[in-house]
């Protein structure tokens, strides 16, 4: 049973959000929250297992109520908004989420997202992927073409790989076959990959990568 707190300044949206989620056998909502301070009370009085939190809210938004969270506690923190708008994806990953989708996301990747946060892995919706990816290579300082940076001096060359073929939001099975190995290798490799750089999941490693240089977006 995956635990959740709900965390929106509209009653009416927890309300229908309550519906959806209990309506999933291995889903329970525990609690609920109107605004970021709220949110901070009751995931420490209620340990939740994954926190779905709107952006804007009175009092303290959902992008700094996240950021404290995951400082806090490492909280699992899926992140939801009415606005299809670049600087809440950026600021919500900076935050630490686990997942952002929009409110209007079918109920299923809803869902999705949730027991990938649970599982410790990240979903942001398909379409805001590559616009995430293009914002961080257009940051200044990366790392010449060509060169591995220090951080990354840690990998081994097929980890290095593997990590390339992350930045560009490949899936373990399509890794594996474009690096003649096996789907469980490179599950193996990814984990290797987020312990030995101390990131969270897989949006973490794709951030740095892009940060690093040793990605580029496409063209």
């Amino acid at each position: 049973m995956i635990r959740l707190l709900l965390v929106d300044d509209e009653a009416m949206v927890r309300t229908g959000l309550r519906l959806i989620l209990e309506a999933e056998a291995d889903l329970r909502v525990i609690g609920e929250a109107s605004n970021g301070v709220e949110a901070i009370e009751a995931s420490a009085r209620l340990q939740p297992d994954v926190t779905l939190m709107d952006v804007r809210m009175p009092r303290m938004d959902g992008v700094e109520a996240c950021r404290r969270l995951v400082e806090a506690s490492g909280a699992k923190v899926v992140v939801l908004t009415t606005f299809d708008l670049d600087d809440h994806l950026f600021a919500s990953v900076r935050a630490g989420a686990s997942g952002f989708l929009l409110k209007a996301s079918p109920p299923d990747e809803l869902v999705a997202a949730i027991h990938a946060a649970y599982a410790g892995n990240a979903l942001v919706e398909p379409r805001m992927t590559k616009r995430l990816m293009e914002e961080f290579a257009r940051r200044p300082g990366l790392t010449p073409r060509g060169e591995i940076p220090t951080r990354l001096a840690a990998l081994t060359e097929r980890e290095l790989d593997v990590l390339r073929e992350v930045a560009r939001g490949q899936s373990n099975a399509e890794i594996g076959e474009q690096l003649y190995i096996g789907e469980a290798t490179v599950k193996t490799h990814v984990t290797h990959i987020l312990t030995k750089l101390g990131l969270r999941d897989r949006i973490q490693a794709v951030v740095l990568a892009y940060e690093c240089g040793l990605a580029e977006p496409s063209r």
